[in-house]
């Protein structure tokens, strides 16, 4: 089993920027992927970006050049720099993570593709 533990958000400002972190603790060399959703509310949890051990990077197109996910494999921790924040971007903030899913280049990836998710941080924007 995997623990996954989501710490950083806040509120910001429109055009700031703050650092997600995400710790990983368990059953953790079977994990191949780790990934960031969010949730505003009343909507949908949309997927942000996810981080593979064997193929890199991936991002959803409106994040691309504002976000950016990063792993430091000591710690187990996972990443999520946004800058030029927007107040849509005003979410809970989820981590996830699995064992043989990642991306996909036909659909946007859904929560229940990931096996593992945290509890969120909540990031205001105004």
């Amino acid at each position: 089993h995997v623990q996954l533990v989501e710490s950083g958000g806040g509120s910001v400002q429109a055009g700031g920027s703050l650092r997600l972190s995400c710790q990983a603790s368990g059953y953790m060399f079977s994990v191949y992927c780790m990934a960031w959703f969010r949730q505003a509310p009343g909507k949908e949890r949309e997927w942000v970006a996810a981080l593979s051990s064997r193929s890199g990077s991936y991002y959803a197109d409106s994040m691309k050049g504002h976000f950016r996910i990063s792993k430091v494999n000591a710690n187990n921790t996972i990443y999520l720099q946004m800058n030029s924040l927007k107040p849509e971007g005003t979410a809970m903030y989820y981590c996830a993570a699995d064992v043989d899913f990642c991306y996909s280049d036909y659909d946007s990836p859904q929560p229940y593709e990931y096996s593992y998710s945290g509890q969120g941080t909540q990031v205001t924007v105004s």
